[in-house]
């Protein structure tokens, strides 16, 4: 008889074991009642598209699923993907699912022609409300369920988007139906997010499955944001249009995602600030002055974004913006005033409209709505109220029980039931009654088992030459709780990915070009002068990090070295520690106390504004906001610094772990160093990142040459301060006779072939300098060329034996003086920015 051979034997058990794991799975999974499921069918099978994709995951070894999503989702944390929920001052780690939602070819064919559909007659609707407005004169709509809503901007009236288009983005928010079909919840036609966040899932999930994601045929996300971009370089009618994204800032609760997109697509991400009208065209703030803005990726809403002529209480806006807006000086994107197609008052009236507009039903049926506005309507809802979902008709505006989305009376307190009929009966216009919809279900994975969850789908389009195109994929949320009504990227919600599966082998397109027409470039770039100024003071944060650092560093040691035990409780010491209280790092009442608190409190205090986890966190806000020109890697390392050092406050410490964790933190220092001096392109950016480490290491040396280096200084007093400026080895080996002040004073002070003197930070300064681009066509030097002349004049001309502690001191304000020319130079320049004159024109 033949005998199984071992390896053969070994095949059967692993594929025995894989099958009963994954009808487990499958056994011990439980649809809702009478709610429609992803991954059961209503005749109770599973589509194959699940089986295949479970079946692979099954073959996994035990825990080795877990282990490899947990693996690709570190990208997550450490890259810094993130949200903000709306009122909270904190960020949260992205909370991804490691099952995508799937999707079949034909399936989504149908999702795709309704998504097109719809937003085509949200274009026509959106340009007929802002034109001739037939639909009101001609009874289709009624007047106040346009007008009714703060998104109806009455200043776009009559104008003619730049570019011939409105809307180049859209997006529906779409549920399963009781009966299986798709639905549309709501319309995004303001600013839709969670592109950016699905490019995100995409790259988390490919990255733990690879074989899986090719085999099945997943659908690429690049050729759709192709797409869009091409749409809005097309509608600036010019060869090199600069495409900004305008972004509320970084304390918008997507700020991560704009950050992304505008890396991704080689946009400039800007804040209202950032830009400036003038004769009806807008410019960015450069450090090369203004430069036009052809196209505005607008992420803010439309009520922001002119305090001049819109909310007056804005400060994310650019005044003057609706008059180059009307002017057609800028192609803004969505047009302002585009969120009125996102008003519930007019989901009941769509269909309608599709029939008057398109000839053709809508395709995806939107949720049952009934506009309080009418009295008809309004008398069917109020006899129907327990059984209808009540929400605003309007956004941003109604009853404040009814901010987070459609509610049910019964859901509601007594006092808030009360208070919203009062408010129905007082401004009906202002409700809308709806349909009350229970989202269909996907599984999850959630305590080592398949778990029903509903979901939301977003789609997005993107309108081209060609039409309307849909990307193969989209932004799903996913909900910790069995009833879902409405959702949002809350507590407990999930993201998950989106795979449209193709019947064949899918191209593998990426954003980067393959043609031969591409002009090679090699040129600084247009730096925003927002992004020079965190450039700027992310440089003098890290060193002034470094510095004290180096500070904290000195004190362990010196009490840790036994041939330090005298002066480790003498004069030099008081002058360690009296830095660190000058600098901020400590406070004044933890002076006296003991040397492991005070140590402690220099590197862990969160509440003393010098101390090392207060510069780095100013470090990370000041990288947040320019968070697309930071590489991962950069990203990566300063979020580990603050995570170590954060929280640390209560530790009991020795010198020993003192020392230890300032080495730790000043080596993440030094490799971030190296990462800008390896790793950054040799442009603005990068010498602006520089300029500022070059001034506050230059500052920095002053501060402590005066307290080490007076002419009464003690052996201790020089020593000390050859290592807070790591020079000992420097003047070792140059100096065989001994420690002396002359010429540790010339080797601190004036050496400009010594990386750590005030020499050679002022050589460097002057060297960025002079590369930097000039406003001024006179031939006269600028304010801080003049200041950089006349610093380094004192510093070439100075003697070592000369350099007391008001030389000193007087070099120290000089390098302040400079430090302040520059951010007067090439920050933000304000109301009296004018445009870079360049080739008889404006650049």
């Amino acid at each position: 008889m033949p005998v199984d051979r071992p390896d053969v034997q070994d095949r059967v058990a692993t594929r025995a074991a894989s099958q009963a794991r994954l009808d487990g799975w499958l056994s011990g999974y439980r649809p809702l009642p009478g709610i429609p499921d992803e991954l059961v069918q209503p005749d109770g099978t599973t589509p194959q598209a699940w089986l295949r994709f479970l079946g692979e995951l099954a073959e996994f070894p035990q825990g080795e699923f877990e282990d490899r999503f947990a693996l690709a989702t570190r990208h997550i944390r450490d890259a810094g993907v993130s949200h903000r929920i709306y009122g909270d001052d904190n960020e949260r780690i992205w909370p991804l699912s490691p099952l995508p939602l799937i999707l079949g070819e034909q399936e989504w064919a149908q999702i795709s022609a309704g998504v097109e559909q719809r937003a085509t007659l949200m274009e026509a609707v959106l340009n007929d409300l802002y034109g001739d407005a037939k639909l009101v004169s001609e009874g289709h709509l009624p007047a106040a369920a346009v007008t009714g809503g703060a998104d109806f901007v009455r200043a776009m009236r009559g104008v003619k988007p730049a570019g011939g288009r409105a809307m180049h983005l859209y997006a529906a928010d779409l549920g399963r139906g009781p009966d299986g079909r798709w639905w549309v919840l709501d319309d995004r036609t303001q600013a839709p997010s969670g592109s950016g966040y699905a490019l995100e899932n995409r790259m988390v999930l490919s990255r733990a499955f690879p074989h899986l994601y090719n085999a099945m045929n997943v659908q690429r996300l690049a050729p759709f944001f192709s797409e869009f971009r091409a749409s809005l370089a097309n509608a600036a009618h010019r060869s090199d249009p600069r495409i900004c994204l305008l972004s509320p800032g970084p304390f918008s609760e997507s700020y991560f995602e704009q950050a992304h997109l505008a890396r991704y697509l080689g946009f400039l991400l800007v804040e209202g600030d950032d830009l400036v009208v003038r004769e009806g065209q807008v410019y960015v703030r450069t450090i090369a002055g203004l430069k036009r803005a052809d196209v505005l990726w607008r992420r803010v809403d439309a009520d922001f974004i002119d305090p001049l002529e819109l909310n007056s209480a804005s400060r994310l806006g650019v005044p003057g913006l609706m008059e180059a807006i009307r002017a057609g000086g800028v192609v803004v994107s969505n047009m302002a005033g585009s969120g009125l197609l996102e008003s519930r008052a007019l989901l009941g009236f769509l269909p309608a409209l599709s029939h008057h507009l398109l000839g053709e039903a809508l395709k995806l049926p939107n949720v049952a709505t009934w506009w309080c506005g009418q009295p008809s309507e309004r008398r069917l809802v109020e006899r129907n109220i327990d059984t209808l979902a009540i929400a605003r008709a309007f956004g941003g505006q109604g009853h404040p029980a009814l901010a987070r989305g459609p509610r049910m009376l019964a859901d509601l307190t007594p006092a808030e039931r009360s208070s919203l009929r009062a408010a129905m009966d007082a401004r009906p216009v202002d409700f809308v009654g709806q349909e009350v919809v229970r989202l269909s279900t996907t599984p999850a994975w959630r305590d080592g088992a398949l778990q029903p969850s509903p979901f939301v789908l977003r789609v997005y389009a993107t309108a081209t030459e060609d039409g309307w195109k849909v990307m193969p994929g989209g932004f799903c949320r996913v909900s910790d709780q069995a009833d879902a009504r409405a959702l949002s990227m809350g507590e407990g919600a999930q993201a998950a990915d989106v795979w449209v599966l193709s019947d064949r082998p899918v191209e593998r397109i990426s954003l980067l070009a393959n043609r031969d027409d591409v002009k090679v470039r090699r040129i600084m770039g247009h730096l925003p002068s927002r992004a020079a100024d965190n450039l700027f003071w992310l440089g003098r944060y890290l060193e002034r990090a470094e510095a004290t650092l180096r500070l904290v560093r000195s004190l362990c040691t010196s009490l840790m070295d036994s041939d330090a035990a005298v002066h480790g409780t003498g004069e030099t010491l008081s002058k360690l520690r009296g830095l660190l209280v000058e600098w901020g790092a400590v406070d004044e009442a933890t002076d006296g106390g003991q040397v492991a608190d005070f140590v402690s409190a220099a590197l862990h205090d969160e509440t003393a504004y010098g101390s090392v986890i207060r510069l780095i966190q100013a470090a990370r806000r000041a990288a947040a906001s320019m968070r697309e020109r930071l590489s991962e890697d950069f990203w990566k390392l300063l979020l580990n610094l603050e995570s170590r050092l954060k929280g640390k406050r209560g530790d009991v410490l020795t010198e020993a772990d003192g020392l230890a964790r300032a080495e730790g933190a000043l080596q993440a220092l030094s490799a971030l160093a190296g990462l800008t001096h390896e790793n950054m392109n040799r442009v603005a950016g990068w010498r602006f990142l520089d300029m500022g480490r070059r001034v506050e290491r230059g500052v920095n040396t002053c501060r402590i040459m005066r307290q080490l280096a007076k002419d009464d200084a003690s052996l201790d007093d020089l020593d000390l301060l050859l290592d807070l400026i790591d020079s000992q080895i420097t003047y070792r080996s140059r100096y065989l006779e001994g420690i002396a002040l002359t010429p540790v004073r010339d080797l601190v002070m004036l050496d400009p072939f010594n990386p750590r003197s005030v020499a050679f930070q002022i050589v460097t300064l002057k060297a960025h300098l002079a590369s930097l681009p000039s406003l001024q066509n006179d031939g006269m030097p600028e304010l801080p060329t003049r200041q950089m002349v006349h610093l380094a004049s004192q510093v070439e001309t100075a003697s070592a034996g000369d350099l007391d502690t008001e030389r000193t001191l007087e070099i120290e304000r000089l390098l302040m003086g400079l430090s302040n020319a520059i951010a007067d130079r090439y920050f933000l320049q304000g109301s009296n920015a004018t445009p870079t004159k360049k080739l008889g024109g404006l650049a």
